[in-house]
């Protein structure tokens, strides 16, 4: 988990379809820089032992065994 750069913001907001100026997208690079920077002492560590297109499978196990 990288902070990123207002090159990478821009990429990021031209393919979702919302386009910014370099000038945007520096500030938007340096708003967010904080956050990353605070969760970099746990990155890789979160528990996302499950990706979120499973949760339903699980459920559907879950009920079918009670």
């Amino acid at each position: 988990m990288t902070r990123p750069n207002p090159k990478e913001i821009k990429a990021m907001a031209d393919v979702a379809g919302v386009p910014v100026n370099p000038d945007v997208a520096a500030r938007i690079a340096n708003s967010i820089g904080p956050a990353f920077e605070g969760f970099a002492a746990i990155a890789g560590t979160l528990p996302f032992d499950l990706e979120p297109a499973s949760f339903l499978l699980v459920q559907a196990a879950k009920a079918s065994s009670k």
